[in-house]
């Protein structure tokens, strides 16, 4: 199948992602299908898609008249073989939980029209994981949407040991048309491209917290104003090349012998997970947002995130964040 014979988009689980990927593909033009197991959820994320649609109206990426029209390519159910019965492309986005999933994907092979590509949202497993009674293992593969997935412009593309380059090329095309950045990742490895980089990082983030070598709001600090800055402009591998290679095979040389290498998160950080400390969403973290942190004050963390967000597109990638008739 080819891209243009793409006409109508089917979203599995309409929560955190599904949602804000229904949207970017109805934005796009496409007719897109919301489903999940409870019509309340589905309310939800239709309030969430207005919302958000008029954040962009807001900061001049849209224009008022774009929500309507972009409401009215979606329509929501909360049943899955008339979800997908005559879509082209379905994406799922259900918790990450392989039996779930597996569920999920043998039903959509019995349900999707013969033709039609099926993708996976899944953060940090394989195909192999869930898809192993499928009969078109060369229709399925991994888009990876990072959140949130209506604003973050890369989307990880991987590949299956089985995915045909035709679906393979297809879908990466159809993210280009919906002005997202497709990055190939043509082997499928557990946490792909990002994740694994992100985790690395991060093990070395918490180590030197629970080492009390900086407080939070100072590793936050010197991240964000560092290399997290420069970052936002060239790639890790392209600063390397301006730095020289050889200057930072010596860095390595010396550093990687005593940075963290340890194969689990510190315990520091399962004792606040234990004593309830999950972040925003209980009112403390690694920072102390309040004990009653309420839904309205998480609401408006989110909302003042994706604005910072939104003004980082527009500056950094022009072609995408521009506004849309």
């Amino acid at each position: 199948m080819k891209v243009e014979q793409i006409k109508k988009i089917a979203i599995i689980g309409a929560g955190i992602m599904g949602h804000g990927i229904g949207l970017t593909y109805a934005l796009g033009g496409y007719q897109v299908v919301l489903n999940d197991i409870d019509d309340e959820i589905l309310k939800t994320a239709m309030s969430h898609i207005k919302n958000n649609l008029e954040i962009f109206v807001e900061n001049g990426l849209i224009s008022q008249a774009t929500i309507d029209e972009t409401l009215s390519r979606i329509t929501t159910t909360t049943n899955l073989k008339k979800a997908v019965e005559d879509a082209d492309f379905v994406t799922e986005a259900v918790t990450e939980d392989v039996r779930v999933k597996k569920e999920v994907f043998n039903k959509l092979d019995i349900y999707s029209p013969d033709h039609a590509i099926l993708a996976s949202n899944t953060s940090s497993l394989v195909l192999k994981n869930f898809t192993v009674d499928t009969k078109r293992k060369d229709k399925i593969l991994i888009t990876h949407w990072f959140n949130p997935p209506h604003i973050v412009p890369v989307v990880e593309v991987v590949r299956g040991e089985e995915t045909s380059t035709e679906a393979f090329e297809t879908i990466y095309a159809l993210l280009k048309k919906v002005r997202k950045i497709p990055v190939r990742v043509n082997k499928e490895i557990p946490g792909f491209l990002i994740n694994r980089i992100q985790a690395a990082m991060m093990r070395e983030i918490w180590s030197l917290w629970e080492q009390e070598i900086a407080t939070p709001e100072d590793i936050d600090l010197a991240v964000k104003g560092s290399f997290g800055f420069r970052l936002a402009a060239i790639g890790p591998l392209e600063t390397c090349d301006l730095g020289g290679l050889d200057l930072w095979y010596s860095i390595g040389e010396r550093l990687f012998k005593v940075i963290n290498n340890s194969h689990a998160p510190p315990k520091a950080l399962k004792e606040k997970i234990e004593r309830g400390e999950f972040g925003i969403k209980s009112g403390k973290g690694f920072f102390d947002y309040g004990i009653r942190f309420s839904e309205a004050g998480l609401d408006d963390a989110i909302k003042n995130r994706d604005r910072k967000f939104i003004s980082l597109l527009k500056l950094l990638y022009p072609e995408i964040g521009l506004a849309r008739p």
